[in-house]
């Protein structure tokens, strides 16, 4: 039965595998199979790029780093629960990512800490629960903020320049208008 299993679900070669993970493809169109549970993980391992498969419960894992998760494009299964989730600003990647891939993965998942949280769903987290978060805005967000921020800018002074150049030559042409009937009225006509 062993030698079947092997056979249906052959072991991706060690350099695809993290350790201290177990692998088996799934078949070269289907991906491949990481087993990572109770592994005493602490952080997550570099997985495989065809990852369809990834069981991650119960391990040590209080947080995933921000995009960590992004490049798993062929991920279907993916199991969580049992980890010991600290609930602050670097959960928030965590939270927003299993609310697209799977709410129900994100409702088996319980913050650990901090203690005003504890036991409280993933997916029940406010805004108020996790305090200010905004330094966790990835730097590309922050890049595009102020590259708009200047451009904004750089639109607002050039209303404020064109309008005022607009004022100035109409205050301009009046000026030239009216030099101009005046010289009228001082040349004497000759006949």
């Amino acid at each position: 039965a062993v030698l079947g299993c092997a056979l249906l679900f052959p072991v991706v070669l060690a350099e695809d595998c993290p350790s201290p993970c177990r692998c088996w493809s799934l078949g070269e169109a289907w991906g491949t199979r990481v087993e990572c549970s109770s592994r005493g993980l602490r952080s997550l391992p570099a997985l495989p790029r065809l990852t369809r498969s990834l069981h991650l419960h119960n391990n040590s894992l209080a947080s995933i780093p921000a995009g960590a998760l992004d490049s798993l494009g062929h991920l279907q299964q993916l199991e969580l629960w049992d980890n010991p989730w600290h609930c602050d600003c670097h959960i928030l990647y965590l939270k927003l990512w299993l609310e697209d891939f799977s709410v129900p993965a994100l409702a088996q998942l319980r913050c650990a800490s901090p203690a005003h949280l504890r036991m409280k769903p993933l997916g029940q987290l406010t805004g108020n629960d996790l305090g200010v978060c905004t330094r966790l805005l990835p730097t590309r967000c922050l890049q595009f903020f102020w590259r708009d921020l200047v451009l904004i800018a750089g639109v607002v002074i050039t209303f404020i320049l064109v309008a005022w150049a607009l004022k100035l030559s109409k205050k301009l042409i009046c000026q030239l208008t009216l030099r101009g009937q005046r010289l009228r009225r001082s040349i004497p006509k000759t006949h």
